[in-house]
């Protein structure tokens, strides 16, 4: 697995609860990125956690990440709050981009809410210097709880519509309003709360298949949801390593990854639940049961890629992996 190491350059304070951290190489330069890329850190005490970039691309002394402390998170937050200063050497995985922008789009609408706004400022910088056609909503509680309310202001210009609701949803965006009659070619890009990306993907089910973009920090699901995918019958299946031939059984009661660790074969993970897209692998042959939040509907009935983490064999399916 490949690695980097990143000197924290600087920290500021953005807002009461969100911490700016400018990332540095240690050695040699920074790998590049596209907008809406992330990088993996590891947070201490086994965790591995993933933060959006939030910088110009074309930018490639340093990495802007914002990170919002969450006291009943995971705890890789609280970390980078409370225990990395100035000067900490930091190991992450190189930028990947599971939120990538559609630049062929004719026209781009953003919806940001709170720390949603880190993947989507990026893609502000993008957009402009590619003469795009775009807008972004931006949804905060308060003026003073906006991050990057002036580069915001800076990068995207007339192109922003800024609300602050007051932590009252009903002042919050009209997304029914919204995103009512999409024009040919708009793609949509939102991130942010569970709640706001759960709303926005429901007003827009109308919209045409693949033009709705959206990333995960956790699950989405709603507990039905959950409850649905949590009845599945697990039996155990085989896997079969393209590279070697070698053919693994995975028990009921283990995941994918989970056997693939146990015979010494590393695949990029972080959150275990299917939502955060790093564990994806080409799927050679055999049929997935999907069971993510990553794959779009087609990409699922494509049954080219699975995520490991979660995703298992059907009944009497040999999965083949691209490893």
């Amino acid at each position: 697995m490949v690695h980097i190491t990143l000197e924290v350059s600087a920290i500021r304070q953005l807002t009461p609860d969100i911490k700016l951290f400018e990332l540095v190489a240690r050695d040699g330069a920074l790998p590049p990125f596209e907008a809406g890329a992330h990088i993996d850190i590891d947070t201490g005490n086994g965790l591995r956690r993933s933060y959006s970039l939030a910088g110009d691309p074309e930018d490639l002394g340093r990495y802007v990440t914002a990170i919002l402390r969450e006291p009943h998170g995971g705890g890789g937050s609280q970390w980078m709050h409370d225990k990395v200063e100035a000067g900490d050497v930091l190991t992450a995985t190189p930028p990947s981009n599971n939120f990538p922008l559609a630049e062929n789009a004719k026209h781009h609408l953003l919806i940001a809410g709170g720390i949603g706004i880190t993947p989507i400022l990026a893609m502000g910088y993008r957009l402009r210097r590619i003469g795009a056609d775009f807008h972004l909503y931006y949804c905060t509680r308060s003026p003073e709880t906006t991050a990057f309310l002036d580069e915001v202001r800076q990068v995207f210009g007339d192109h922003a519509t800024f609300i602050h609701d007051g932590g009252d949803v009903s002042k919050g965006i009209k997304l029914d309003r919204v995103l009512a009659n999409p024009a040919e070619g708009t793609h949509l890009y939102v991130c942010g709360p569970s709640g706001l990306i759960n709303a926005t993907r429901e007003s827009a089910r109308h919209w045409p298949e693949g033009s709705v973009h959206y990333e995960l920090f956790s699950s989405a699901r709603t507990e039905a949801e959950k409850a649905e995918i949590a009845g599945r019958p697990n039996e155990a299946f085989e896997i079969v390593l393209k590279s070697t031939g070698e053919r693994l059984t995975v028990p009921p009661d283990k995941s994918i990854l989970e056997v693939l660790s146990e015979h010494g074969i590393n695949v990029i993970y972080t959150c275990e639940e299917g939502w955060c897209g790093n564990c994806v692998i080409d799927l050679l042959g055999g049929k997935a049961d999907h069971r993510d939040e990553v794959l779009t509907e087609v990409e699922k009935a494509e049954n080219r890629k699975i995520q490991v983490c979660i995703s298992r064999a059907q009944p009497g399916e040999t999965l083949i992996l691209d490893l």
